[in-house]
């Protein structure tokens, strides 16, 4: 029995050193790059978020005071041309109100004196010309908490393509730039990683058109659209 083992262990011991000696094979000589592009396109899309708060003894006539104000925003926008896939209500939030009062020995007491129902409403406009006259009539009837706008596009990627090309574009000669001066050239590409940075929303408060007696005035201005790719080459 033992006899027959040991030239099949044998076996195993020189077939395992030669595996391992495959995969110590040196790693080829590479650099890595990173490359930026940018491109730019006007708005097609205003996202709005509006909140009506309505205050009441009670939770109850709170959220009916809230209720018939909200549903005047909803038939406004309606009126003005929005769809109803693009009104989403965001939250509800239901708020005691409390007064507090300091006593004698230091502590606090706490009287119920309010309740505070916040409603807020996601509206999407698709004609971006009309977004100063949505928010003014908005305000008008009964959007009183600070709400946001960001202008977006509803499909930016052919904008983001355009900024992709550009970024491998500029990796490459990056990358190139940086061989020449060491004196080698290029080879393949072997790995490429990109990053998309959306543009930022801008933050409006809603009450600053309390007082607005035409519609707020609104600039979309431009979306930039922003890749980061970094690209990793073989040299040779």
């Amino acid at each position: 029995m033992t006899r027959r083992l040991l030239p099949l262990a044998l076996t195993a011991a020189i077939a395992f050193p030669a595996m391992a000696g495959a995969t110590d094979l040196p790693t080829p000589p590479r650099i890595i790059v990173s490359g930026e592009g940018e491109a730019t396109v006007a708005p097609d899309l205003a996202v709005l978020t509006l909140s009506v708060m309505r205050e009441a003894k009670t939770a109850r006539a709170a959220l009916d005071a809230n209720n018939d104000a909200m549903a005047a925003v909803i038939a406004a926008m309606k009126s003005a041309g929005i769809n109803d896939r693009d009104l989403q209500t965001a939250g509800i939030q239901i708020n005691p109100r409390y007064n507090y009062t300091n006593k004698p020995d230091g502590s606090q007491e706490a009287e119920l004196v309010a309740y505070q129902v916040t409603n807020t409403l996601s509206v999407r406009v698709r004609d971006v010309d009309k977004t100063g006259e949505i928010l003014d009539k908005a305000v008008s009837l009964g959007v009183n908490q600070g709400g946001g706008i960001a202008f977006t596009n509803d499909n930016p990627a052919a904008t983001v393509a355009e900024a992709r090309k550009k970024a491998v574009a500029n990796a490459m000669a990056k990358a190139k730039t940086l061989a020449g001066a060491a004196g080698v050239s290029l080879g393949k590409v072997l790995e490429i990683t990109d990053q998309n940075i959306a543009p930022t929303p801008m933050p409006i408060n809603a009450k600053a058109f309390d007082a607005a007696g035409a519609a707020a005035p609104v600039q979309a201005g431009e979306n930039s659209y922003n890749v980061q790719v970094t690209v990793t080459f073989e040299l040779k």
